[in-house]
């Protein structure tokens, strides 16, 4: 089966891309983490102007209000999506538990430079002149061989944890992605394309670190990017720190919302949509005395998958490829990699 770790082996990263520096052994923020003042880490002042739509996923009209979410914003959030809140908080536990480990023992399950899941650094790294205050664990099917090393006599309750939290995403992911397939008005067979996405193994769960900074208005925590499969589901936990883009206001806050997850385009689904469906650029801040976890759950096809948009939607403004293909161009170009496919 073509998943994606087969695309990511292709696009290693150099060594010093992967690993975070010890965060809590800093009393000051390194030079190779100052970000220049024009990335202005602020959100806009206008932006309490605008309000993140909150979708009742039992609502009747959800069709309708999650299509047009997704034309206006590309991001929204939603209530009543089924997960327990029970299981939400022991998976920022267990994500806590993780990162509060000493460095050198995370280290021991540090991301290869060709590798997909593991301890390390954001992917997105090599594209800036600065690094990030923040450490991953991106985790794709099984977390056994990692939290055997991690913790070689107690591993079964994270590993139970995780296990139960993809098995919820996958369900609510795929219920979005219907949604939004019939909010397109799309073909049968085309609506269909969406069993196959669900029978993938091309879905990846990422538990993000925000350690508290002592000078967060000189850094970030994660830079400017999209995301670049279907759809994203992101628990924020308790601390707020997700920003998008909003052309012509600048940065805009997305609020924790109890109980809610967000929900985000991502490049495929903006391939699929051609186009309809923004691109969502979001990046992360950090906090001057809290540490900040947030957990987000990527959904897509298989690698091997052909995508292009969707024969109803008009002139395709993109080539069609495969999945691999477009990762593959995404990890060597980043913000440039639509334009590249651009017809």
């Amino acid at each position: 089966m073509s998943t994606l770790l087969e695309a990511y082996k292709n696009n290693p990263l150099q060594l010093h891309h992967l690993i975070p520096v010890d965060f809590h052994s800093l009393r000051a923020v390194p030079e190779s983490h100052v970000w220049p003042e024009s990335y202005n880490f602020r959100p806009s002042p206008s932006d309490e102007n605008f309000s993140i739509p909150i979708v009742d996923l039992a609502d009747p009209n959800v069709k309708d209000i999650v299509g047009r979410a997704c034309q206006t914003w590309g991001i929204f959030q939603v209530t009543n999506h089924g997960l327990p809140s029970g299981l939400l908080e022991e998976v920022e536990s267990a994500a806590r538990r993780l990162f509060s480990l000493p460095t050198e023992q995370k280290k021991k399950v540090l991301r290869s430079p060709g590798g997909a899941t593991g301890y390390g650094c954001a992917r997105i790294a090599p594209f800036f002149p600065k690094f990030m205050w923040h450490e991953g664990f991106t985790i794709m099917g099984s977390s056994v061989d990692h939290a055997r090393v991690l913790w070689p006599l107690d591993y079964k309750h994270f590993c139970d944890v995780m296990d139960e939290y993809q098995k919820h995403m996958k369900t609510l992911a795929h219920e979005l992605f219907l949604t939004i397939l019939n909010s397109l008005d799309l073909s049968e067979p085309e609506k269909n394309w969406a069993a196959a996405v669900y029978d993938s193994e091309s879905n990846a769960l990422q538990l993000n670190s925000y350690p508290s900074c002592p000078d967060p208005t000189r850094t970030l925590g994660l830079a400017p990017h999209t995301d670049s499969l279907l759809l994203t589901i992101l628990h924020q936990c308790e601390t707020n720190g997700l920003q998008t883009f909003r052309d012509g206001f600048g940065w805009v806050s997305v609020p924790r919302v109890s109980g809610a997850l967000t929900v985000n385009v991502g490049d495929l689904l903006h391939i699929l949509s051609n186009g309809r469906f923004p691109m969502v650029c979001h990046r992360a801040v950090v906090n001057g005395t809290r540490h900040r976890i947030s957990v987000a759950y990527f959904y897509g096809p298989r690698a091997d998958s052909v995508i292009g948009p969707f024969s109803k939607l008009g002139f395709p403004r993109y080539r069609t490829l495969t999945v691999k293909e477009y990762i593959g161009i995404k990890a060597a170009h980043l913000g440039e990699a639509l334009s590249l496919i651009a017809i």
